[in-house]
């Protein structure tokens, strides 16, 4: 079978093959502590080994959950925030058709989500849409507290319930949180909702390949176990003793690291396929929430090309120096379609007659990179052979291994997130939550 491929040689003007072999002992002992538990967040290590320790009765617990909301629901929304839904729309988005909530004859119900903001338009909207819909519902939260999907929920709960009683809103209710303790797993144990258990070593934004993100995906009809082999196999090749040379997350976490060095500050994922635009979604805050950190981190950011060429093109050629590019292109799309010959020719375009689209598309990609190295941007290209389940489990575990080595090459914690915290703080100081009587004081005494 064949892998992603990672190639490097368009950052050797910004950062030597020399530099970057000089990192192999760095990434390798940051590799390796990953497997050994030796550094800061070895209680969140979870996922290291998770696709290779996937067994038969989970997954067809999972398939079974799936089909059993399959056949009840024509809608089913997934409430929750952050990872908990980021890494479900980023494998759903990449593998669906992308006018897929269009379709009138479907077998697949439409996955909608809630909890992700607090836009009361937002909730206004879907709760009327889902009024006149057979809907379920997978609330994710490991606490069940988290504010915005615990709104949501809520509303969402209220409004199934009235629909088709509280006997059958408990069958199309599942619930993905604490395996003892938290607000929605007393809920899930009082009402007697369907469960699945959150991992207590699996950080968020590292969960996507636990019942957070699969879930959500089989019920979208997309292939799960294809998504584990894939993941399970880039495990295989990354493993604590693989060497550096052929350890691509090593790789590609070191030259980061090397780029940020010499004043690479930001670093762009870019895609030629709009429907990686999710994917780019999860990817910035696997990245962002992971490194940065202690006054430190390059800050993730995504392009979805050639889109964005017309509106971020101009910068990303000519503004400032403290850019690196990362392209995830996709060798061989599903589809064939072939430009046609026009007799006016008006728009000067017969040249293409007879080209497939993804020619145009490919050679954008090409024009465009040779562009921005020129113009003083380091790319470094991820080669994915196609959008399918199993290259996209491969990616994921290529970016969370990579994610984990980067950041201890950083020197930071990449599994906690104490930043996270300080909006939440002053968001319920000022709402005059209970408990909080000194915060609302001090806060309203700044206003």
């Amino acid at each position: 079978m064949d892998t992603i491929k990672l190639v490097i040689n368009h950052v050797y003007d910004f950062v030597s093959e020399k530099e970057i072999l000089q990192q192999a002992d760095n990434a390798t002992a940051a590799n390796k502590a990953l497997h050994d538990g030796t550094r800061a967040g070895n209680d969140f290590l979870g996922w290291v080994n998770l696709p290779s320790s996937v067994t038969e009765d989970f997954i067809r617990d999972i398939e079974d959950t799936a089909t059993a909301l399959r056949t009840r629901c024509d809608v089913v929304v997934v409430v929750g925030i952050g990872g908990s839904y980021l890494g479900a729309k980023a494998v759903i988005d990449a593998l669906s058709n992308s006018f897929d909530w269009l379709q009138h004859e479907r077998k697949d119900p439409v996955i909608l989500y809630a909890g992700n903001n607090i836009g009361e338009d937002y909730l206004h909207e879907l709760t009327e849409y889902l009024k006149k819909r057979q809907f379920g519902i997978i609330n994710i939260s490991k606490s069940g507290t988290t504010t915005e999907p615990a709104i949501a929920f809520r509303l969402l709960k209220d409004l199934l319930v009235g629909k088709v009683g509280k006997e059958e809103a408990c069958r199309r209710i599942v619930a993905i949180t604490d395996a003892s303790k938290g607000a929605l797993r007393t809920l899930a144990g009082t009402e007697g909702y369907k469960t699945f258990v959150i991992p207590d070593d699996v950080g968020g934004r590292y969960s996507v390949l636990t019942p957070v993100g699969l879930l959500p995906i089989a019920v979208a009809g997309i292939n799960i176990r294809e998504l584990l082999r894939g993941a399970k196999d880039m495990e295989e090749a990354t493993g604590a003793i693989t060497s550096y040379e052929v350890n691509l997350p090593a790789i590609y976490a070191a030259i980061r690291n090397e780029l940020y060095r010499k004043g690479k500050k930001i670093e762009i994922l870019a895609n030629y396929n709009p429907k990686l635009h999710y994917f780019a979604e999860w990817w910035k805050q696997l990245y962002g929430e992971s490194e940065g950190k202690e006054g430190k981190g390059i800050f993730p950011a995504a392009v979805d090309f050639t889109t964005d060429l017309h509106s971020m093109g101009q910068w990303i050629q000519e503004g400032e120096r403290t850019i690196f590019e990362t392209v995830l292109s996709v060798k061989e799309p599903k589809e064939n379609v072939k430009i046609p010959h026009d007799e006016a020719n008006l728009d000067g375009l017969n040249f293409l007659k007879g080209k497939r689209v993804d020619e145009v598309n490919k050679m954008a990609e090409l024009g465009t990179l040779i562009a921005h190295v020129d113009g003083g941007v380091p790319n470094i290209l991820i080669e994915i052979p196609k959008l399918s389940e199993y290259y996209i489990g491969q990616l994921i575990y290529f970016f969370e291994k990579a994610c984990g080595i980067s950041g201890y090459m950083l020197d930071v914690n990449p599994f906690n997130q104490p930043g996270v915290e300080a909006y939440k703080r002053n968001m319920f100081a000022l709402l005059e939550k209970p408990g909080y009587e000194a915060e609302t004081k001090a806060i309203k005494e700044r206003l």
